[in-house]
């Protein structure tokens, strides 16, 4: 599998993102720890997802950081899964890919919404910029190289910096 992997793969951090929580029931998982959820049973139930596929992800969720295993129980020993501070920092994320679903659908076909605990009404999520308070669109926003970016990835920014400073895209 590694050599499929593009070379600005390896240092790309959406692709790293996406190898630890880019597969389907990884966020799903997520979605049900947020919701309150830590046993094992609770998420097989909820999910409808089998045992080993669970184990699978739990383990992985667990071994990435995202999760903590704590033993509620001894004589059978038995675990929850408990976000951690790397696991909760990912909510924004699952909020957001959440709306963006539903900003697909008309309102009455929306199966779960986001609401403001107080008062009970529907908001509509958006990413800003923490220090400005502006919204992350792609007219005043871009990705750029980072300073660890290599050859690859700072080649890749330049091309498209160069294609969207040209009217025909660069071409």
């Amino acid at each position: 599998m590694a050599g499929k992997i593009r070379l600005e793969d390896r240092e790309c951090p959406l692709s790293a993102t996406l190898g630890v929580v880019g597969e389907w029931w990884t966020l799903l998982i997520l979605h049900d720890a947020f919701d309150g959820y830590t046993r094992f049973e609770q998420f097989q139930e909820n999910l409808k997802i089998s045992s080993s596929i669970l184990t699978s992800r739990l383990r992985a969720l667990t071994a990435n950081g995202l999760l903590e295993r704590r033993r509620y129980q001894t004589h059978p020993d038995r675990y929850e899964y408990v976000l951690t501070e790397l696991g909760r920092s990912l909510r924004p994320v699952i909020v957001t890919l959440a709306a963006w679903g539903n900003s697909r659908l008309r309102p009455e076909q929306r199966s779960m919404i986001l609401v403001d605990r107080e008062t009970g009404a529907e908001v509509e999520p958006v990413v800003v910029d923490r220090s400005t308070g502006r919204e992350l669109d792609p007219e005043n926003f871009v990705f750029a190289a980072g300073p660890a970016a290599g050859e690859v990835m700072r080649t890749r920014y330049a091309d498209a910096a160069r294609r969207q400073s040209t009217p025909d895209g660069g071409r």
